[in-house]
């Protein structure tokens, strides 16, 4: 009977795919972009919001975000993107990749708190994969998350996260 449970458990997150972080109420937060305009996580209740945690050097990051721009036309009104940088980014470096990239989407500023509370970041965990990507649905719940690593390749430089997306507004 465990047996079967365990067999269970293991085949219905390898069908959904859900990362560990997933299925939890995301953290909330209200965080300043590179214009000093304010975004709290509350005022996108009721959509699906992208969460990107990344830095502006980071090669992955740069591809993800031509991903996002496109899903952000794609799917405007019903699906938001927030890409949150950590240090050792700056208000400059930030700039210089918004111009650079043409992103359109906010990019917000995290002194670590922010990133700690959702990648679980601690004296345990001391490290984190960037970029790392969450996937919130309209109630505030994390859907899914996932991190750059091999396996992971569709969502970070693919069409993965634009199937995801179609899957789960299409269920709405």
């Amino acid at each position: 009977m465990k047996l079967t449970l365990g067999l269970l458990f293991l085949t219905s997150s390898l069908v959904f795919g859900a990362g560990e972080l997933s299925h939890h109420r995301a953290p909330g937060f209200s965080l300043f972009d590179a214009a000093m305009q304010q975004h709290d996580l509350y005022d996108y209740h009721g959509k699906y919001v992208v969460i990107e945690f990344m830095q502006t050097h980071c090669p992955h990051c740069i591809k993800f975000a031509e991903i996002v721009e496109k899903l952000m036309i794609k799917d405007r009104g019903r699906v938001e993107a927030l890409s949150i940088t950590v240090p050792p980014d700056t208000l400059d470096t930030v700039r210089q990749y918004i111009k650079q990239q043409n992103i359109t989407i906010p990019v917000l500023f995290d002194c670590g708190q922010v990133a700690a509370s959702y990648l679980r970041q601690g004296p345990s965990s001391p490290h984190i994969t960037l970029p790392h990507v969450f996937l919130v649905d309209p109630a505030g719940m994390i859907v899914n998350d996932w991190a750059y690593a091999p396996g992971n390749e569709a969502i970070f430089e693919g069409d993965g996260l634009g199937k995801e997306l179609d899957r789960l507004l299409l269920k709405k």
